[in-house]
């Protein structure tokens, strides 16, 4: 079965990506940490033959990599559109990233995938309390693994993991910087 990596993307815009970023360090710094951001995560991962890469979109149809399958986010808040992006992928796993977390790598994506191998959920905690990457197996189905999940706090991963049924194995992988502010963005470019 073929692994499928599922890039979460907004449409590079100006003014559009990165809001509360913008608010503390300006729409213009905020756009182009976002854009080198992006560009850097999909040429790092999406040539990697041990997965097929997706980009997820939302946002309008702006300049994508052409070598990738674009899939529309659908509507909805985040959790939402995760699980149709999940409910609607090829068979096999599937792990999902957002394009906002500039220190993923190769290894991380293939680790989670790996993980897979033995475990129902996969997840990257990210600092803040939210989460960089999930995935799923999907040998067997996590109903409403995000409901109620109050998004964009520091409860976003204590929230989701809550949704899991006991019998659903899931692991928890090394936890990285989700640059969403400026406090996050000035500890990413100090480390």
């Amino acid at each position: 079965m073929t692994n499928h990596l599922v890039i979460f993307a907004k449409a590079p815009m100006l003014g559009y990506v990165k809001r509360r970023l913008a608010r503390d360090i300006g729409q213009l710094p905020a756009w182009q940490f976002y854009k080198r951001t992006l560009r850097a995560l999909v040429l790092r991962l999406a040539l990697d033959r041990r997965w097929q890469t997706h980009l997820a979109i939302t946002g309008g149809r702006a300049r994508w990599p052409c070598r990738m399958s674009l899939i529309d986010q659908g509507r909805g808040d985040m959790g939402k559109r995760m699980a149709r992006i999940i409910r609607i992928m090829p068979k096999g796993p599937v792990v999902i990233v957002g394009s906002d977390i500039p220190d993923i790598q190769r290894s991380h994506v293939a680790c989670a995938f790996k993980t897979l191998g033995r475990h129902d959920a996969v997840f990257g905690p990210a600092v803040d309390g939210g989460f960089w990457l999930v995935g799923q197996a999907r040998r067997r189905s996590i109903p409403h693994l995000f409901s109620h999940v109050r998004w964009s706090t520091e409860y976003a991963l204590v929230d989701t993991l809550s949704n899991l049924d006991p019998r659903h194995r899931h692991a928890i992988l090394e936890e990285l910087i989700d640059v969403d502010d400026g406090q996050s963005y000035d500890s990413w470019r100090q480390r």
